[in-house]
């Protein structure tokens, strides 16, 4: 697409014209003037104007050829440009998606934008000076904590010595502290990959020598490392880590929730002397700025982050690792859709790297990869240290029912009490967040909705909110019905763990109790600390939806009590067996990580449904034969393909034309199966109408081929209207 202006003609032998790719939703690059004496290569990125403003782009491509009108590209921006592979990757995902290639480009361009402020200088205080003349107890706390002359930030300071920053700055006056920069922390450490070698054991070994082999060569190579909970695949996975180091080349672990993190940087610390460079939303602006500079010189060599650390600019990178590969969390839903785990494989492939992918249960895709040979399988089938796994027990409810409004059986309850009695933590998990998944009026019946969303707003008692956890949406919990003015007449539905915190402190009122949950109060931070302290045996009891079932070691808890086994397993989701199975198999896989041995008890009404048997049975390979041969019959990933097209307005009535009105152009051939249009689950989300049809096709059809051709015989959307397609659905909402 041509930029014109009249103003900027370039003329002259040697002339070249840039196509410059900008990351927004256009699927073509804007072609621009090259001055005279810019040097260019292609990857550069470039600063050019757009319409009335200037933006940042990528140059796709350089040619040959007179200017004419176009505009000039404004300068070069001082940053690593996007190498051959990362353009090639980009173009990959536009292609499998079908998303715009702009958009595909915002997933891996990062340039800092020229008038941004320059970072703030942190100060930090040091003993320097004579006592002050007035010494109070505040302040001689502090200069005990600030012995030794070390450079101390002010805050860090204060926390120390439990004083107040009016005591630290009185300190400064009277000449005793001298403020000066703090230093900038590098962006990341060179680890050490001998400094602190563990001690395998053989089943370690064996599968540590395994994936050494394999990535022996600078080839693309995939392995599955699949172990029970609680087998060490961390330690080996370091191995691999550890060999590339070695090299002097790049290692990206990815991990699917921030929250893992702080265990997981203890314990690379603990192997290679230093923490490794992180990468998520909750790091500052300018930290990442640091780190992506020093990725991208090769300075960094081990990164752990979010998915979104999948698109940095390795200059070489040798490894990948997908801790956990199973979580949806590592799908990208909104903006330009992607699964974190399959565009690993992509990028080892252009990267001629290696990539692990770890799970105590793995997805049926990566098992079926592994047992058809694309990717090796390394197993490790014991605990470290040969502890047990959990014994695992059905509560059947149809037999054992709690009392009526209370939710913990009196077998679990028998138990929690044991534990109690022995010093051992107990862990009650219920993915349910808030207090109640509904409120109604006794009076009229009256259920509060989202305004936004067709979903039940969730009772959040901690924070007197009524939330929904699609949108956002929140309002205060009245005291009267909105509907008929009732007081003292509005009823929770069901548990949530506020709820089931309320009963806990009913039934065991002596015990130190936490709630831990995504929307725990006080950030990430404050989540780590407590996550932390639970590891550390502060909390008896533990209260949790799905955040703790997963990569959390826990040495003093040996009992799990799972409060509602069936949730999830009457969904429509063709994942739903496997979800379920997955998260009360990491969830059991809590009790008995110490030295003590553990049980689980599973609190079901469904006790012979195919699920529970198999987590019963204490052999996954029941399920997985399963759930794998289900899967095949019905043509179902990874055995078939899906995708969905999600069509969405302001108005519904638009909504259902424009995807009726699709459907008609289906045109499907053989091999082929377009389902709908009907309305989504949520059928309004964030104040949009949806509407659904999914397309299901044989493995060996071209989809992508199939769905450009469909949408672009279409009708094209207008006014509200928005088709947004998702390849390889993960969720049916």
């Amino acid at each position: 697409m041509d930029q014109e202006d009249g103003n900027h003609d370039e003329t002259g032998a040697g002339a070249r014209v840039a196509d410059v790719l900008i990351p927004v939703a256009v699927d073509m690059a804007y072609s621009y003037s090259v001055p005279a004496g810019l040097v260019l290569n292609e990857g550069d990125v470039v600063r050019v104007p757009l319409g009335a403003r200037e933006t940042t782009g990528v140059v796709w491509a350089l040619r040959s050829g007179q200017g004419g009108n176009l505009k000039r590209v404004g300068a070069r921006v001082d940053c690593a440009p996007l190498s051959e592979r990362m353009r090639r990757l980009v173009d990959w995902i536009a292609w499998y998606t079908l998303n715009p290639l702009g958009s595909a480009l915002s997933l891996a361009l990062r340039a800092p934008e020229p008038d941004a402020r320059p970072e703030r200088v942190r100060l930090g205080v040091r003993l320097a000076g004579p006592p002050p003349i007035r010494m109070t107890p505040a302040r001689a706390r502090a200069i005990a904590a600030a012995e030794g002359g070390l450079l101390i930030a002010r805050s860090a300071l204060s926390d120390m010595a439990s004083v107040s920053a009016a005591v630290i700055d009185a300190l400064v006056d009277e000449g005793t502290f001298v403020v000066e920069p703090l230093p900038v922390a590098d962006a990341a450490e060179r680890p050490d990959p001998d400094h602190l070698r563990p001690a395998l054991s053989d089943g370690q070994r064996s599968a540590a020598g395994q994936l050494a082999a394999l990535f022996g060569e600078r080839q693309f190579a995939a392995a599955l490392l699949e172990g029970v909970t609680g087998s060490g695949k961390t330690e080996v996975y370091f191995e691999a880590v550890a060999d590339a180091v070695r090299q002097g080349r790049q290692c990206l672990i990815l991990m699917p929730e921030i929250a893992l993190t702080a265990q997981f940087i203890d314990r690379f610390t603990a192997r290679f002397g230093v923490p490794p460079g992180l990468w998520h939303s909750g790091v500052s602006g300018r930290r990442r700025d640091r780190l992506h500079a020093a990725v991208a010189s090769g300075e960094a060599l081990v990164v752990a982050g979010a998915r979104s650390a999948l698109f940095l600019p390795f200059r070489d990178l040798a490894l990948i690792v997908v801790d956990e590969e199973h979580e949806a969390a590592y799908k990208q839903e909104d903006g330009a859709s992607y699964h974190a785990r399959d565009m690993a494989i992509v990028r080892a492939r252009f990267e001629k790297a290696g990539v692990i992918l770890a799970s105590a249960t793995p997805s049926v895709e990566s098992r079926v990869n592994a047992e058809r040979g694309r990717y090796l399988h390394v197993r490790l089938e014991q605990r470290f240290g040969g502890r047990t796994l959990p014994d695992l027990k059905a509560i059947d409810l149809t037999r054992e029912a709690a009392p009526r409004g209370r939710w913990i059986s009196p077998l679990l309850e028998t138990e929690v009490r044991r534990n109690l009695e022995a010093g051992e933590q107990s862990l009650l998990f219920l993915n349910r967040r808030g207090y109640a998944p509904l409120t109604l009026c006794r009076t009229c019946g009256h259920r509060f909705q989202c305004p936004n969303c067709s979903t039940w707003l969730v009772d959040h008692r901690f924070r007197r909110a009524l939330v929904c956890h699609h949108c956002g949406h929140i309002e205060r919990r009245p005291e009267a019905c909105p509907n008929c003015a009732s007081v003292d007449s509005l009823t929770p539905c069901g548990p949530g763990v506020e709820r089931l915190a309320e009963e806990v402190a009913t039934l065991f009122p002596e015990a130190r109790t936490i709630v831990l949950s995504s929307d725990f109060p006080g950030g990430t931070e404050r989540l780590k600390q407590e996550l932390q302290a639970v590891a550390e045996g502060a909390f008896q009891i533990v209260i949790g939806t799905q955040l703790v079932a997963k990569g959390h070691n826990f040495p003093g808890m040996t009992l799990v009590g799972v409060i509602d086994a069936d949730i999830g397993l009457t969904s429509g989701d063709p994942r739903a067996a496997e979800r379920t199975f997955q998260v009360l198999q990491q969830v059991t896989g809590r009790a008995g990580r110490g030295d003590r041995p553990g049980r689980a008890l599973l609190q079901t009404f469904q006790p012979r449904h195919p699920v529970i048997k198999a987590l019963l049975s204490g052999d996954p390979e029941t399920f997985y034969r399963a759930e794998i041969a289900s899967r095949e019959a019905a043509g179902l990933p990874p055995f078939g393909r899906l995708a969905a097209l999600i069509v969405s307005a302001a108005e519904r009535t638009d909504a259902e034309r424009h995807a009726r009105d699709l459907a008609r152009c289906a045109e499907a051939p053989a091999g082929v199966m377009v389902l709908g249009p009907a309305e989504a689950p949520i059928a309004l989300l964030r104040g949009r109408h949806r509407m659904r049809l999914l397309v299901k096709t044989e493995r060996n059809v071209d989809l992508q081929a199939y769905l450009r051709a469909w949408l672009k015989r279409g009708p094209k959307p207008r006014g509200s209207i928005r088709v947004m397609v998702d390849v390889d659905p993960q969720s049916f909402f």
